[in-house]
């Protein structure tokens, strides 16, 4: 009967039940859409990161990622190479030299990460190779170079032009070594373009003097789930002489970014929460003072003040569950369309590429965002609704009935 009669009091003014119905589900609507937007981005920048160069896992001798010098070689490679072909788990790898050098044009020159990489190994371990936007991926033969866009511009070369190349070698020497650009990439991140430069695995080997030694080995996963697992077998495998890293290890920064998001989407669904308290209680406030001599009847004949408390909590919860089910509606379909193409923000290329976030945006809703979404406006719907109830069943019936 509670339930009827509740149901029956919100359309006893349709034009003020459905302003609050309306805003309820505006408040939706922008909650399922930030959180998407918001999560989508969080995850194109971990994936954008994972993806250029990161990988899923790291492989090297311990203490080298926190003193990257080209002494600091894996020990024994082949060893490591052996646990990684006899894992399950692991479905692609590649080796990689890594040193910091300088590259030269005719014009100028500029700092770089030289990277040397197995080409067909690294295809399926990064996305540097479906990133060209002029020439052609490395082929493995010798004095071959692919630079990044912006690196390209800073040098002013292009398809074609020569380069050098000059980095310190294992012997203290300074190694050097001309080198022509066959491909021009761009990606994610203009800072990653600027600095990050792709020769042969044995041209960078050459380079340093590092014969048949390796800086590092990226390793892609079968199953990302048990990440933790492949990085405790190869520990347990390969002894203390080396350092597993998984991507959170290598991103510490980029992890607490997400987890802060995380956190910080709630002070988002209290601003537009208490938007929403103060919206119920000025509507229930009026619906109460409009019915105070029904109140005031219904307690002479013996209405209990329990009863009349949770009907008008009824009323604000019935508001809220049927504005949710029309925004969480209205919100998805609006989803729809953004996931499948994105949300071109090409406008704003360079302030989003610094970020190492791409021009367009793809919103992610997940499980956890749906039932937040759903859960916390009937519940902010109930709670606004309280003072007004309280001041329901705090009416005497004599006053409440000669109330004018």
């Amino acid at each position: 009967m509670l339930l009827t009669l509740a149901w029956r009091n919100i359309w006893r003014n349709p034009r003020r039940s459905l302003i609050v119905m309306s805003s309820v589900v505006i408040g939706l609507m922008a909650i399922m859409i930030y959180d998407a937007l918001s999560q989508g981005m969080m995850n194109q920048m971990l994936e954008n990161q994972v993806g250029a160069h990161v990988a899923h896992l790291q492989i090297h001798k311990k203490g080298f990622n926190d003193n990257k010098i080209i002494q600091n070689y894996v020990p024994n490679p082949g060893a490591v190479e052996t646990a990684l072909q006899n894992h399950p788990n692991v479905a692609h790898y590649s080796k990689r030299v890594l040193t910091f050098g300088i590259i030269s044009s005719t014009t100028a020159s500029s700092g770089v990460s030289l990277v040397g990489i197995e080409p067909d190994r690294e295809a399926r371990v990064t996305k540097i190779s479906r990133s060209l936007i002029a020439g052609r991926y490395l082929s493995g033969a010798p004095h071959e170079i692919v630079i990044g866009q912006k690196l390209a511009e800073k040098l002013d070369v292009g398809l074609g032009d020569k380069v050098v190349a000059m980095a310190s070698a294992l012997g203290g020497s300074i190694g050097s070594d001309m080198f022509r650009v066959v491909g021009v990439y761009r990606t994610f991140s203009s800072e990653f373009d600027k600095i990050s430069v792709y020769i042969s695995l044995q041209s960078a080997q050459n380079l340093l003097e590092l014969g048949d030694n390796v800086s590092e080995f990226a390793v892609i996963t079968k199953n990302l789930d048990k990440e933790l697992e492949l990085k405790n077998d190869l520990v347990a495998v390969l002894g203390d002489q080396y350092e597993v890293l998984t991507y959170q290890e290598l991103l510490p920064l980029l992890i607490m970014q997400v987890d802060m998001y995380r956190e910080s989407i709630f002070i988002f669904y209290a601003i537009i929460g208490l938007a929403m308290v103060f919206g119920i209680i000025n509507t229930m406030l009026m619906s109460v003072f409009e019915r105070i001599q029904e109140f005031g009847v219904l307690m002479a004949i013996g209405f209990k003040n329990s009863r009349l408390f949770v009907m008008i909590l009824l009323e604000a919860l019935l508001l809220g569950l049927v504005g949710t089910a029309v925004g969480f509606c209205l919100g998805y379909l609006a989803y729809l369309p953004l996931s499948a193409h994105g949300l071109d923000l090409s406008a704003f290329a360079e302030g989003l590429n610094s970020f190492g976030v791409g021009t367009v945006i793809y919103p992610v809703l997940t499980i956890e965002s749906v039932l937040s979404a759903i859960s916390v406006v009937p519940i902010i719907a109930v709670l606004g609704a309280l003072y007004p109830a309280v001041r329901a069943i705090r009416l005497e019936p004599v006053n409440a009935i000669r109330y004018i």
